[in-house]
């Protein structure tokens, strides 16, 4: 067997696995960062699964000084204190690695990257095949010994690579990989602080290596070096030396590879076990440690004086709280074992025949509150069979009816219980409830009465997040849920459903899923109120289930004549620019090859002699780059073209037939409001939200949504520049409030007093940099990203935004105050009470802080608009139903809402609509909200 040993600079990866999930970060019940110790390990497994190494290890740094930093006492000065939730993964990190049984390697005085490069050397000296796996170019240096090699592993969508010698001289563009070091000499490293020759870059640096072979060389032939660089260098001689050997790695440290030390052995399962139930790492612990791997919950609690656990949950509820002196002051965590339905007591009924449900719904019936759950054969709801029906009442308790596979008994047997669905005194309580309205909306059955879904309640009180129902019941209730996949088997061609499972194992599962929802209802009805997220909650969130629902069951039609016809447009226009390419090009290759059309534009074209280059040493062309050819170059506008017709045709006009569900003839779009943290709603299958509409060629695709039949019309109403609006009222910026109460238009308005002119007097590109301006400033946008938007330099764009800033003073004021009451409450809200939870505010690194900053501006801003667009969805939703109309409300994109319209009630509800959306949430100072409104016989023609 080939000996292959792989060593892993540690803090590299927890580096770059902690930013990676930057931006949607894993949270464990206590609110405890995971996201290094989550991206590690993944690498871990990677590596261990796909490369099956025969030896490992991982090294460390230390915080003791190195010789770098006495020879030079700036080194790594200029780095930025590392994140705190990143610092206190590293101790998580260590038992992970030492429940795999892989030494961790440090040595004082000495970075990772010495160790490493000394083992390295030594280990390939030993016959070892090594793979040092790192992303820091400074290792190429160590590729000099024969057998030694770099695994740059995958980091956001790009793949892992394995680096050669040759790679290496290849991507330096120099002729010895000994050379790297000459190169950082000369060049210096900004991420270590090394300052190199000032001016000189990395194909300067390449250049004179080319001609003088080495640093030292280089040096001294300084004098023969002409001009401004030849000045440089002789300058920088000291500096130069010095940086060479702050480059320069270590291969002598004090450590040293005995093989059977770094052998790889077989895993601690105790040790992991520990340290995956405490990171609540459910799935990753499975896949490691079997199935019967559980997490052991760690939930606040709090006890009285004769030491009783009286409550628990994550915080001290507020009926805790007011009993007074009868309670200790202070939360004690305990571990409570992991329950199951093994260990835990309950009684969970199969209800089989008539008389046994009329005994059933006669029990129900004594109830106010119901918990409700269905078991279909699939997961779309439209397009799917009940199989079974379960009711809890009581905690422990839960009730499975099992429903006939033959439609019309089917039918008769749901019926039964439709005086009971009916009673709208009754609260029906569910997890993901719309899915359950939404099928039992297929069997005539409607529920009037009030609801509560479990989902979004957790929505609301953690935004962030996955809130499946087995992990919310692992996380507030410590009991680990009957899996769905031991009854059907996992995703895959050979999964069942749950028509194929006897009906006395599915009562077990039905009936538990039932009472673990009711159970966390009563968990999660407290966690509201000490929120303070009730009014978005029972104002908002929870009564827009209905009405989503019946969206959803409506659906919209589909013209599939159009959309055929025009997939045939887009394949012939598609290939008439692809021609045009090829003859541009002077040669036929493979177009959707990136390598092969980099090729292509920058070596056999030349198009830019300047073409950047993606860290796979790909040449970068993606949309960014062609945009800016384009303006020079017909051959890349012709490549933009294509690779638009391409995609509308594969994703949207030869998708969305195959979602047209058979039974209705109707695309069902579904709706998730428990995703975007700011509370917009997102949809799948198909994704409207995405459908393009800035082009032309886009916009065509919302011809193929039409109305039902003649008798109806669609009718669109959007709200207009709604988020604007919401800056400029809870802001209360007298010029941009006052712009809004006049009717001016914004981007005029905002050009005029941004560049001192008077708004007759504004141009076309002053409207438009100032229209960047305004979207841009709510998104927490800089001079540079203004910038590149306009591309215009930073200085003009930084002109322009201080420029916005003083005429715009209340939006200045509104940011800084915004980010000052984050980092004091460590959240921000919206006019309706929606908290986004702003965790890393306070962060003394600058771009986690930026990032939580950004956030924390904008979240107000995008949440407020979507908790306005809500309320009048339900206004109209409701009146509509209250006039017993026969328009339907089908679609909800972005700001936008559209309704399937009878031709009799359009100006009725024109008139309702515009009424409802206007004044569903009234802003602060008087700022009008305004909804424009169109008609017509596609969407296209109502928007």
């Amino acid at each position: 067997m080939e000996k292959k040993l792989f060593l892993l600079d540690a803090m590299a990866l927890i580096y770059r696995a902690y930013y990676a999930l930057l931006r949607n970060p894993r949270l464990t019940s206590q609110g405890k960062n995971t996201n290094a110790q989550f991206g590690f390990t993944n690498t871990l497994l990677e590596l261990l699964n796909k490369y099956k190494p025969t030896h490992m290890a991982v090294c460390f740094d230390t915080h003791a000084p190195t010789e770098r930093h006495s020879d030079f006492e700036d080194y790594k000065a200029n780095r930025q204190k590392a994140p705190e939730d990143l610092l206190d993964s590293i101790p998580d990190i260590k038992r992970i690695i030492e429940g795999f049984n892989i030494p961790c390697i440090e040595s004082d005085g000495y970075e990772a990257d010495d160790i490493i490069g000394t083992l390295a050397w030594q280990a390939a000296d030993a016959g070892y095949k090594v793979f040092m796996v790192t992303p820091d170019k400074d290792y190429g240096q160590l590729l000099t010994k024969p057998g030694v090699f770099i695994y740059k592993p995958a980091y956001m969508g790009k793949k892992e690579e394995i680096l050669t010698a040759e790679k290496i001289c290849e991507k330096w563009d120099i002729a010895r990989v000994e050379q790297v070091i000459d190169v950082l000499g000369l060049m210096g490293d900004a991420v270590d602080n090394i300052p190199g020759i000032p001016g000189v870059g990395e194909k300067t640096a390449a250049k004179l290596l080319k001609q003088y072979d080495s640093l030292e060389n280089i040096l001294e032939h300084a004098h023969e070096i002409k001009g401004a660089l030849g000045k440089k260098v002789q300058e920088g001689k000291e500096s130069a030396i010095l940086s060479k050997k702050l480059a320069t790695i270590i291969t002598d440290v004090p450590v040293t590879f005995h093989e059977e030390d770094f052998c790889i052995k077989e895993f601690n399962q105790q040790a992991l076990s520990d340290i995956f139930s405490e990171l609540e790492f459910r799935s990753l612990g499975k896949r490691i440690l079997g199935e019967s791997f559980k997490v052991d919950v760690h939930v606040a609690v709090q006890r009285d004086l004769f030491g009783n656990v009286v409550e628990s949950s994550t915080t001290i509820s507020e009926t805790t709280k007011a009993a007074g002196d009868a309670f200790l002051p202070e939360e004690e965590i305990i571990p409570l074992e992991n329950k199951t339905i093994e260990n835990t007591p309950h009684q969970y009924h199969l209800v089989q025949g008539d008389a046994a449900i009329k005994e059933l719904i006669g029990t129900l019936r004594q109830y106010e509150e119901i918990c409700f759950d269905t078991e279909t054969t699939g997961t779309d709801a439209n397009n799917v069979e009940l199989v079974g029906m379960s009711f809890s009442v009581k905690a422990a308790e839960g009730y499975y009816v099992p429903v006939s596979a033959d439609q019309a008994e089917a039918n008769r047997q749901v019926e039964l219980f439709s005086g009971l669905f009916s009673d709208p005194n009754i609260t029906w309580i569910g997890q993901n409830l719309k899915y359950d309205l939404l099928v039992m909306k297929w069997y005539g059955q409607s529920f009037p009465g009030k609801i509560f879904d479990t989902m979004v309640a957790h929505y609301v009180i953690e935004p962030e997040g996955r809130r499946n129902m087995d992990l919310l019941s692992e996380k507030y209730l410590g009991y680990t849920p009957v899996s769905i996949t031991e009854l059907i088997g996992k995703k895959g061609k050979n999964q069942g459903n749950m028509r194929d499972v006897p009906a006395e194992k599915a009562a077990d599962y039905a009936a538990e899923d039932a009472d673990i929802t009711l159970q966390l209802k009563e968990v999660f009805k407290p966690l509201i109120r000490e929120k303070a997220v009730e009014k978005v909650f029972y104002e908002a969130d929870l009564p827009l289930v209905k009405v989503l629902a019946d969206m959803e069951f409506e659906g919209i039609r589909v013209d599939e004549d159009f959309l055929k016809n025009y997939s045939s447009v887009l394949e012939s226009d598609a290939a008439i620019f692809e021609k045009q390419v090829y003859e541009a090009a002077g040669v036929h290759f493979n177009l959707a090859s990136p390598k092969q059309l980099g090729e292509v534009l920058f070596e056999k074209l030349k198009l830019d002699p300047k073409a950047k280059k993606t860290k796979t040493g790909q040449y970068a062309t993606g949309e960014d780059v062609l945009s800016k050819l384009a303006v020079q170059h017909k051959i890349a506008d012709d490549i933009l073209s294509f690779r638009e017709l391409t995609k509308l045709r594969n994703t949207y006009v030869d998708a969305i037939p195959q979602l047209i569900n058979p039974k209705t003839g109707r695309v069902h779009t579904s709706y998730n409001q428990t995703l975007v943290v700011t509370g917009r709603l997102s949809s799948n299958n198909p994704n409207l939200q995405n459908i393009p509409v800035r082009t032309e060629r886009g916009k065509e695709i919302r011809k193929a949504f039409i109305p039902r039949d003649k008798d109806h019309v669609l009718f669109s109403a959007d709200y207009s520049q709604i988020e604007l609006r919401v800056v400029a009222a809870i802001s209360g910026d007298k010029n941009m409030c006052e712009a809004f109460k006049s009717g001016a238009d914004i981007h005029t308005a905002t050009a005029a007093k941004v560049f001192g002119v008077d708004e007759s007097e504004v141009t076309k590109e002053q409207r438009y940099k100032a229209k960047s301006v305004n979207f841009g400033i709510i998104y927490g946008q800089g001079a540079f990203g203004l910038g590149q938007n306009l591309g215009i330099s930073r200085t003009e764009a930084k002109t322009i935004i201080d420029n916005y800033k003083t005429e715009f003073s209340g939006i200045a004021k509104y940011m800084e105050d915004t980010i000052a009451r984050a980092q004091q409450n460590g959240y921000v809200e919206t006019l309706l009470g929606r908290k986004a939870w702003i965790r890393d505010i306070n962060s003394a690194n600058f771009t986690v802080k930026g990032f939580a900053e950004r956030v924390a501006i904008n979240a107000p801003i995008q949440g407020t608009a979507a908790d306005m667009i809500k309320l009048a969805m339900i206004g109209i939703h409701n009146e509509m139903q209250q006039r017993k109309l026969r328009s339907k409300m089908i679609l909800q994109v972005h700001d936008e809402l559209v309704f399937d319209v009878h031709k009799d009630e359009l100006d009725e509800l024109k008139e309702l609509v515009l009424h409802k959306m206007q004044t569903a949430l009234p802003l602060p100072e008087d700022v009008p909200v305004v909804a424009e409104i169109g008609t017509g016989n596609s969407w296209l023609e109502a928007h």
